[in-house]
């Protein structure tokens, strides 16, 4: 009778951890929730089992294996906050988390310094604890507020329509911490724990989380953040206008001050040319933003394009179009030529969503001419059998052979230090698929890097 609880939590944890696995696919905050969900469910099960014995030496086996399981738990909690956040920088605390908590696993199985033992309780065999066990419960203390105060300076510093995801997180976390209450089974006090409940209370918010607002999906989340940004840059392009419409009368009256004597040319020619087309370059940086949340959008909703709105398209009128409105800075636009010596073709597929594909792999472009300090970028297309091909290549520094394999996966970056998410080649891939063919990549080192975007023939 006493099994039955813990059997049934365990195995919803256990059912959950695979979904969300498979639903959401192998990212780091599925792959945590996993890790939390098997940790769980090792501990309950492993309790399950352990009140039908009636062999001590099993239970105590039994009773070693469910405690592995409760020494990575802080730790996963832990893991699954900081994805859930957004903190890259506490990885190294994760990690040194996981390793405390091997440590400690060494001295649960080559020792009695963690389970000296064990109670024979009305409800059956629970762990007695060494005076190590202390050691497990500090770790838990500390990752716990760890977790608490990273999630919640994160909800404090989200948009509004994010808050409720990390406060669902929060109440989560502090409803799954009442289960510690099970400890005091470990020093003898005879109740029957009850932490099987907190937890499973736990799981059910979490799952609301998840259904309602889509906590595991953080391409979900970045388009959310990047929606929100639109109000405020648009505010942006209103004061930049605003000066523009103002500026030339300021200027003129700073001109004819500086003429009568009635101050001093304190600003430099130079940079009363800057000044005079600031208002011009505040708004080409809102369209290069603005472009980014594009991009970002987009790439949230191609999970499941709608094929049904594709239409014929001429390839060279998309070219024109992401050319003509992507935000080139200063003398880049004339580093790239386009060869239409080919007559073109048509595709079957979305505009909007090639030249979304086309921003991106300029901007790539673009950032790799840019750490080289030279190098062009050539637009040309070609024809092979079934398919039309599309051709994008910069002559910059090219991309290691060891690293094409995966440059098409999501939040796989090359470009850490410039805060790329990951997101713009695994989106393109997406996007070609959609149009029932490929892109690939092909790049020698210090010579050039080549996309060839591969479009089925149409007649």
């Amino acid at each position: 009778m006493y099994s039955v609880l813990p059997a049934i939590v365990s195995l919803i944890f256990l059912c959950y951890g695979i979904y969300a696995l498979i639903d959401q696919g192998f990212t780091q905050i599925s792959f945590s929730l996993f890790l939390l969900c098997i940790t769980t469910f090792c501990w309950q099960f492993g309790w399950t089992v352990l009140f039908q014995l009636t062999d001590p030496e099993a239970a105590l086996f039994v009773i070693k294996f469910g405690y592995l399981m409760i020494l990575f738990i802080p730790a996963s909690i832990y893991h699954f906050l900081s994805e859930i956040c957004e903190r890259k920088q506490e990885r190294r605390y994760v990690y040194f988390s996981y390793g405390f908590s091997a440590l400690l696993a060494v001295f649960l199985f080559g020792s009695d310094l963690f389970v000296s033992g064990y109670y024979r309780y009305f409800w059956g065999y629970y762990p007695k604890v060494g005076p190590l066990h202390s050691a497990h419960l500090l770790q838990t203390l500390i990752v716990l507020i760890r977790g608490l105060y990273i999630t919640y300076r994160a909800q404090k510093d989200s948009a509004p329509n994010m808050r409720m995801r990390y406060k669902l997180c929060l109440w989560s976390l502090l409803i799954y911490s009442f289960a510690g209450v099970d400890y005091l089974c470990n020093y003898g006090f005879e109740f029957y724990p009850p932490g099987v409940a907190f937890i499973a209370i736990s799981l059910g918010i979490i799952a609301f989380g998840i259904v309602k607002y889509d906590i595991l999906n953080p391409i979900a989340i970045a388009a959310t953040v990047a929606h929100e940004m639109r109000t405020p840059l648009a505010t942006i392009r209103i004061q930049a206008m605003t000066i523009s419409q103002y500026w030339p009368e300021l200027f003129e009256g700073y001109q004819l001050a500086v003429k009568h004597g009635l101050c001093e040319q304190r600003i430099r020619p130079r940079h009363l040319h800057i000044l005079s087309d600031l208002s011009n370059r505040i708004a080409r940086e809102v369209d290069r933003s603005n472009m980014v949340i594009d991009m970002m959008l987009a790439s949230a909703s191609i999970e499941q394009p709608d094929t049904l709105v594709f239409e014929r398209h001429s390839i060279w009128h998309c070219v024109d179009e992401a050319l003509e409105r992507y935000p080139f800075s200063d003398g880049a636009k004339e580093r790239l030529s386009v060869n239409k010596n080919d007559a073109g073709f048509d595709f079957h597929g979305s505009d909007t969503l090639l030249v979304c594909v086309l921003f991106n792999l300029l901007k790539n472009a673009l950032h790799a001419l840019t750490s080289s300090g030279s190098g062009e970028i050539y637009i040309s297309s070609a024809k092979a059998g079934q398919y039309n091909h599309l051709i994008v290549t910069d002559t910059g520094p090219g991309i290691p052979a060891e690293l094409l394999p995966h440059i098409f996966d999501i939040f796989y970056t090359t470009k850490r230090t410039s805060g790329s998410a990951g997101l713009g080649l695994a989106f393109c891939k997406r996007v070609m698929t959609a149009f029932g063919g490929r892109i690939s990549c092909d790049s020698s080192v210090g010579e050039y890097t080549r996309f060839i975007l591969e479009f089925p023939a149409i007649a």
